[in-house]
């Protein structure tokens, strides 16, 4: 059964509307039928630093530990690949069969610079 976890800053920081939010994300997708990797979308945004942010509900629903060590993520819009970027993120480790959110930090370079970033989707790119 699929658990929903938070990391510990998270946890702490996180405001109660987005924790409902989040929730309530989790409860609508916690029961998909698959045993793969989820990213589930939350949010989009640029910084003032000019970093994309990319906030999703990442779903592990494998039976091995999730880590991101030399991981490259992609960010796509329809076929187009608008942000690419490789992730390591030690303190980001999803247990079998849980979920945790997460904000992917694409730097400035990263991605590609439009007016519209939004409703796009985070996968695992193996190339």
């Amino acid at each position: 059964m699929q658990k929903l976890q938070w990391e510990k800053s998270w946890d702490k920081a996180v405001a109660t509307q987005d924790r409902e939010q989040i929730e309530l994300i989790f409860l609508k997708t916690k029961d998909l039928m698959i045993e793969d990797i989820l990213f589930t979308p939350i949010r989009e945004a640029i910084n003032h630093k000019k970093e994309f942010l990319v906030t999703v509900l990442v779903h592990n629903f494998t039976d091995q530990e999730l880590i991101f060590d030399q991981t490259r993520l992609v960010y796509a819009i329809g076929n187009e690949i608008m942000a690419r970027h490789l992730f390591t993120i030690p303190m980001l480790i999803i247990p079998p069969k849980a979920s945790m959110p997460w904000t992917f930090i694409f730097p400035e370079g990263s991605y590609i610079a439009a007016s519209f970033l939004e409703n796009g989707r985070l996968q695992i790119h193996s190339i």
